[in-house]
């Protein structure tokens, strides 16, 4: 992990310093005379002046240390390619920083004067870029020590910030065997850091039709209800309510998964309570004034004797009857039962589900994008500039009345995979059968099945678990007034 400090010149035990590079130019600043190297000749060197420098480009240039500097330890010098510091360019630096330093303990200087919102964004995404998880017994963690020129107030924030983000990710990346809903109420307790946490189990759950028909494939530890609050001395604080779907492991249950193989990140399937659980971590230490409250509904769906099995009917919490078609579509059950309760009990202003729900949300976005549903076109936009300033991107989806017949039930009030008329667009029917269940209330579903996990190591995120939606909530959170 990255430890930022607030610095505004190259500290004396500081073994790296990296020398910005903006719009194609060495912002060298003083340091081109302390180390009597011109930088801009050293950059095309590297690079030829007719070939673009993409953002996140990295030269390092070894030296010795100046006769007019024999007090410090500085042995390389790098220059990194802002792009023209626009946010997603400066993500992409610091992430290049981040992983450059991975796996190390040393510190560095970032020899750049930005202003407060890039700055911030550069030291996040050092921070994610820095990230590795493992349980190898010979990998110790690693820290190194980040020097900037900045406030206090930045540091702060993107500390607590990209902490929480990689928080989220360590979660998602524990085993299965080890992760399970009792461990994640162990967890909640464990980072609750100020917030109220309450667990319903056994018996106590008896109203909760869809997390009992899921987790009642593995009784053992059986399923959890995981309600954690954060309550702000500011009196009328608005309230936002966050219901994370939180499958420990997924085999499908009797709706197997096939082929098999896709089975092994399904460890993953609790990235939305991971995103939760770290956003509520996180709350105090940036001093949010917005009431917050996390459902976390957690569930492990196996294949068992005790598994339910399609065709069977369930009562969600709130009395809704659903015939269960596919076992495999287990998230919106558990969802459902976090959304009644959070209408019927909690007086949301807005309320939030974000879950790995659907394949079919990764079908037209691919894996940059999360999908979002709502039909409120004002928090629509709020959601989506959060997105766009804190990296956590989303596009909005249609919920297509058209397709809500497809919803009926023969037998019960509607049916959870709304396949009666064989439509398309999985990812829409799962957020139209949500939209049962919210009444009304300002609500919103994110849909992460494609950006909560990285098939591959690369600039931000590592490969697994992302981390995805704690930078875009506790943006938008934070901007609530």
């Amino acid at each position: 992990m990255l430890i930022f400090k607030r610095s505004e010149q190259l500290p004396k035990q500081a073994t790296q310093i990296f020398i910005p590079i903006i719009d194609g130019q060495v912002v060298a600043d003083r340091y081109d005379k302390d180390f009597e190297i011109d930088f801009q000749e050293q950059l095309a060197f590297f690079v030829p002046a007719d070939k673009p420098i993409k953002a996140g480009e990295i030269f390092e240039i070894p030296i010795s240390i100046p006769e007019s500097m024999p007090d410090h330890s500085c042995k390389r010098i790098s220059m990194v390619s802002l792009g023209k510091a626009e946010p997603s360019e400066l993500r992409l630096a610091g992430a290049a920083i981040g992983r450059k330093l991975r796996g190390k303990s040393e510190s560095v200087f970032v020899a750049v004067n930005l202003k407060s919102t890039q700055t911030k964004a550069l030291l996040i995404s050092a921070n994610l870029g820095n990230f590795q998880w493992s349980l190898k017994r010979d990998q110790k963690p690693s820290e190194s020590q980040l020097h900037i020129p900045t406030d206090d107030g930045v540091i702060s924030a993107a500390q607590v910030i990209s902490d929480a983000v990689n928080r989220a990710r360590e979660l998602i990346h524990t085993p299965s065997n080890i992760k399970n809903p009792e461990w994640i109420a162990k967890q909640a307790k464990r980072l609750a850091n100020g917030t109220k946490v309450e667990v319903l189990s056994g018996s106590a759950l008896k109203e909760f039709g869809g997390l009992r028909a899921v987790g009642g494939s593995s009784p053992n530890p059986g399923p959890r209800f995981i309600k954690m609050t954060y309550s702000p001395r500011k009196p009328g604080a608005k309230h936002v309510v966050l219901v994370g779907k939180g499958i420990t492991y997924d085999t499908g249950g009797i709706s197997l998964k096939r082929p098999y193989d896709i089975m092994a990140p399904m460890k993953s399937d609790m990235a939305g309570v991971a995103a939760c659980l770290a956003v509520m971590s996180a709350l105090r230490d940036l001093k949010i004034e917005t009431k917050v409250t996390a459902l976390l509904m957690c569930a492990e769906n196996a294949l068992s004797g005790t598994a339910q099995r399609p065709s069977d009917v369930i009562t969600h919490y709130g009395g809704k009857t659903v015939e269960v078609l596919n076992t495999d579509a287990e998230g919106r059950l558990v969802l459902a039962d976090g959304l009644a309760y959070a209408v019927e009990n909690l007086n949301p202003d807005f309320l939030i589900d974000i879950a790995t729900l659907t394949g079919s949300a990764t079908l037209g976005l691919g894996k940059q994008y999360a999908a979002m549903y709502s039909r409120d076109l004002k928090f629509v936009k709020q959601l989506k500039e959060a997105g766009e300033q804190s990296g956590d991107r989303v596009w909005h989806m249609p919920l297509v009345d058209d397709y809500v017949p497809a919803l009926e039930s023969d037998i019960a009030d509607i049916n959870h995979t709304a396949d009666k008329y064989h439509f398309n667009g999985g990812s829409i029917t799962a957020a139209l059968f949500l939209e049962q269940f919210v009444e009304g209330v300002t609500w919103a579903h994110l849909d992460i099945a494609g950006v909560g996990r990285a098939e591959a190591d690369a600039g931000e995120n590592p490969k697994g678990g992302t981390g995805w939606g704690v930078r875009l909530l506790l943006q938008w959170i934070g901007s609530l007034r």
